[in-house]
């Protein structure tokens, strides 16, 4: 199974996932031109997918997802609450706790956020599996188990806690963020993925952070005390950025 981070951030998100015989997208937060380009730096187009899996219909998690829609015949997987919310999609594959997408096994899982609904997505193949977390003010305690020990984490890591409460933002929206429906905090984010995190663990990707309320450094140097407190280690962390892929990850 291969994965790359298209971009992350408060103005794009879209994730691509590989296996022997699907090609999947989680999100098109991007435009479809940008999602076209660097999907074609990997030879694949846009029609050689199998799915496109939603996890909330916030603009920068679905920007592109009206043209790609209008231009391929691709099955787009949200759930009923979801598709409720936007008026361009004529049908919709519906997501359910559990699903398989060729050889590609999904767990959905719901998260905590400001929409009608939220998803996070365990995606396995081949004994390998992915965790893909973002927009969630908190992850539920009876979803640990299952989100235990896997491969490699793409979790969010929205902002720190002190840039927040010292920016510029409205009070309101600065309690939105740092509501249990907004955002994961670089602390929060660091305290669950120590928790989480076993021997099969090689990568930690850390996603979606505010360009105005974090950094890059707070991010990493967060998780990986948290992880060195905790006698954790895992081969690499990646900090996923806006409008830059990250390598593709073999696993």
């Amino acid at each position: 199974m291969k994965v790359c981070v298209l971009s992350s951030g408060s103005k794009g998100n879209t994730t691509y996932i590989e296996t022997e015989k699907a090609k999947i997208l989680i999100d098109i937060g991007n435009t479809l031109k940008y999602v076209k380009e660097k999907l074609e730096e990997f030879k694949v187009d846009p029609s050689d997918l199998n799915a496109v899996l939603i996890t909330h219909t916030h603009i920068d998690h679905v920007k592109g997802l009206k043209t790609f829609s209008k231009k391929y015949d691709v099955p787009i997987y949200m759930t009923e609450a979801m598709f409720k919310t936007i008026d361009y999609l004529d049908r919709f594959e519906k997501v359910t706790d559990e699903f398989d997408i060729e050889d590609i096994h999904v767990t959905s899982i719901k998260t905590s956020h400001d929409v009608p609904d939220s998803r996070g997505y365990i995606v396995s193949n081949n004994g390998k599996s992915i965790v893909y977390i973002t927009d969630t003010g908190y992850i539920n305690s009876k979803y640990f188990d299952l989100l235990k020990n896997r491969n490699l984490y793409i979790m969010e890591s929205n902002h720190d806690v002190e840039m927040l409460n010292n920016c510029s933002y409205p009070f309101a929206t600065r309690q939105r963020i740092l509501s249990d429906k907004g955002h994961l905090s670089n602390y929060d984010s660091a305290k669950y993925l120590s928790f989480f995190i076993g021997d099969k663990t090689k990568y930690i990707l850390l996603a979606h952070l505010s360009q105005e309320n974090n950094t890059e450094t707070l991010a990493y140097e967060t998780l990986a005390r948290r992880l060195k407190e905790e006698n954790k280690q895992v081969n690499k962390i990646i900090i996923t950025k806006q409008n830059e892929k990250t390598e593709l990850i073999t696993l």
